[in-house]
């Protein structure tokens, strides 16, 4: 790993200088190789799917590893849209004249190696990988022993449509999978690596941010929730509801918790239980739901701490707006809290008090993504208040330095 990191320096170092237009060069041509190479792709992953059902892997662990022909176009499709996304390296942040006559820039500027530690989805391979390129950053990759050999297939594909544009290979590399000794010394590369962002559940986020010498944008798990308020529309709040949930499940911005108002609770609780248990979608309830529906499982205070990523949800009667937002403080990650509601006043306390990198006002949290955001591929959420928070695009995979012109400036 030392000596990967060592060729990713050198790599960062040219990635730095690079034009914009030679980076989008290799992102297109990154794209046209996957889409050429698909059948290479699909092949070994079948491998790592055929392992995890071996495996005794869920079917959501299953899903965030699969790819077939549609979802390596989607990986594509990202970067050709990253290709046309402003280039962020250069750009003034701000800048001004100082009355000594100082010309003050304050521009950004890559990290230069990032390290990104995930788990399951080879997607992210390609996603890390070119927003790690654009924004002149070199790109370590450690993905997880499931998708050891669809992550070895895209970083080969990847490498040599980046050579082929004439930047250095080592712009993207894939370590050891095999152990755990490339992620204990990625950990470590203080000096090598600048940046680690790891993106998986919590306990490998906790492990990364506990244990890592090198600085970390940490991205955090999701138990997201949903509260439907007593001034809701009803019918919008169900459809909401389900697309949070239900739209894809193995997601981080997929909503584990619905909170109901007791105002209108008799009204809404039957037809969402019904509704969520005909997507097959387990409910666990306090006593309150489970008096509305025979199905719903009782909760435990485990419920509604925990991120599902699979076809389950935690659902609670709230008195108020303000017990809403208590639950919410106490069993959030900070990641996407949505509010259902007519009333402005409502809307805006909600905005105000609750502290989440993402706030959907009639929204469903399933829009918390780079891509939706508008941003491009995104490298993962940050839950932190540090740097970055939120979809973590282009602006955030850089840094940024002064650089003060002057002619013959002396300091008295």
């Amino acid at each position: 790993m030392i000596e990967q990191a060592g060729r990713a320096r050198t790599a960062a170092a040219a990635l730095a200088t690079a034009s914009r237009t030679v980076k989008d060069a290799a992102l297109v041509a990154m794209a046209d190789a996957l889409v050429a190479r698909t059948a290479e792709i699909v092949e070994a992953n079948a491998k790592d799917v055929e392992v995890g059902r071996a495996a005794g892997l869920s079917d959501a662990i299953i899903d965030r590893l699969s790819l077939n022909p549609a979802r390596v176009a989607g990986m594509a499709d990202g970067l050709r849209h990253m290709a046309g996304l402003p280039d962020p390296v250069g750009e003034v942040v701000r800048g001004s004249t100082l009355p000594n006559g100082l010309e003050l820039r304050q521009i950004r500027v890559p990290f230069g190696v990032v390290g990104i530690i995930y788990e399951g989805r080879p997607n992210v391979t390609a996603d890390a990988a070119g927003i790690c390129l654009k924004s002149g950053n070199a790109a370590l990759l450690r993905g997880s022993g499931s998708a050891a050999h669809s992550n070895a297939a895209i970083v080969a594909v990847l490498r040599d449509a980046v050579q082929g544009q004439g930047l250095p290979a080592d712009a993207v590399q894939l370590l050891d999978a095999a152990t755990r000794d490339s992620v204990k010394e990625l950990m470590r590369a203080r000096g090598l690596v600048d940046v680690l962002i790891p993106r998986g559940g919590a306990s490998l986020i906790k492990t990364v941010v506990e244990e890592s010498t090198v600085p970390v944008i940490e991205t955090g798990v999701g138990n997201c929730h949903v509260y439907v308020d007593a001034h809701a529309d009803l019918a919008k709040a169900l459809a909401i509801a389900l697309n949070s949930k239900t739209q894809r499940l193995s997601t981080c911005n997929t909503a584990e918790s619905l909170l109901v108002h007791a105002a209108v609770a008799d009204t809404f609780l039957p037809s969402a239980l019904a509704a969520f248990a005909e997507a097959g979608v387990t409910v666990h309830g306090d006593p309150r739901v489970q008096a509305y529906d025979e199905r719903v499982v009782p909760a435990t205070e485990e419920d509604y701490a925990t991120e599902y990523l699979s076809a389950d949800i935690a659902v609670a009667v709230v008195e108020s707006l303000d017990a809403a937002i208590a639950h919410i403080g106490r069993y959030s990650t900070g990641h996407t809290e949505a509010i259902v509601t007519d009333s402005v006043v409502a809307s805006r306390e909600f905005v105000a008090r609750v502290d989440a990198a993402a706030i959907m006002v009639n929204a469903s949290t399933r829009f918390t993504d780079g891509g939706e955001f508008g941003f491009g591929a995104e490298i993962g959420i940050s839950t932190q208040k540090l740097h970055a928070r939120g979809p973590m695009g282009l602006p955030e995979l850089t840094s940024t330095k002064y650089v003060v012109t002057g002619d013959a400036h002396l300091r008295s």
